[in-house]
């Protein structure tokens, strides 16, 4: 894939964070830019998921800043990130399993709702439209996601695939302009695969927005992203187009493996 717009639109510069003794991240410098899916790939316990969660600010590092079209994101709370546009997905699935999809759906429109508790319950005139209008952006969701015959289910009752689809369908409920995916594939099978891939660049297509994608299936990485990023042991060893890191002996070395 190919991408020509190169408009930063997050800066990460000397990210460095700790948990005690260990540096989970070291001086990470890494930019997402504008129109592009971005692959962050590496071994496990490289630092993956870190960087989405300071992003996100559910950690904070001690050295370095994340820079969100010019503003700074490393002191701001998660939901002040998530209200900027800035939305994602898990690697442990977080939905809530006692809803049905729908309502997990809904409950990520929250950020975008205007009217208070009190006129929700009631539910006439403003308030009405307001919950009609929003229904209708999930209902989108739902068929450019393929979920008409889960919608209505219990979200714990379903099988992992099709939760993974739901945690896809909520984030991108947020209706973000940073998308972020942490390995929204682990665990399933060479269908649900071909399917979770079909419908990220179905996304990028409509949307048009950045996508950062955590993802270990080398194949998905170099058939849908535009660049690569490579972690090991918490710094970044490498970085460039697909072809480029397929190749890289650094990368083979760490992560690929050697002959």
């Amino acid at each position: 894939m190919t991408q020509n717009n190169n408009e930063v639109v997050i800066g990460i510069e000397g990210l460095s964070l700790k948990f005690g003794g260990l540096q989970a991240l070291d001086t990470v410098d890494l930019e997402v830019r504008e129109g592009e899916i971005l692959a962050i790939i590496g071994p496990n316990g490289a630092g993956k998921t870190c960087i989405l969660n300071c992003i996100n600010g559910f950690y904070h590092p001690y050295r370095g800043k994340i820079l969100y079209k010019g503003r700074d994101l490393t002191a701001l709370k998660p939901h002040k990130i998530a209200a900027l546009g800035l939305a994602r997905t898990f690697q442990n699935i977080e939905l809530y399993s006692g809803l049905s999809a729908l309502d997990n759906l809904m409950a990520a429109r929250h950020i975008h709702m205007r009217h208070g508790a009190l006129l929700g319950c009631m539910f006439f005139g403003p308030t009405r439209g307001e919950e009609i209008a929003h229904r209708q952006q999930v209902e989108e969701i739902v068929d450019l996601l393929e979920m008409e015959s889960i919608r209505k289910k219990v979200v714990g009752s379903l099988p992992y695939g099709q939760r993974k689809r739901v945690d896809l369908a909520r984030a991108l409920s947020m209706d973000p302009a940073v998308l972020l995916l942490d390995e929204p594939m682990a665990g399933m099978n060479v269908e649900e695969k071909e399917d979770m891939a079909r419908f990220i660049l179905d996304i990028y297509e409509l949307k048009k927005i950045p996508i950062v994608l955590v993802e270990h299936d080398m194949d998905v990485v170099m058939d849908i992203s535009h660049r690569v990023a490579v972690l090991d042991f918490g710094r970044k060893i490498a970085g460039g187009l697909p072809q480029e890191i397929k190749n890289d002996p650094q990368v083979i070395k760490a992560y690929l493996g050697e002959e």
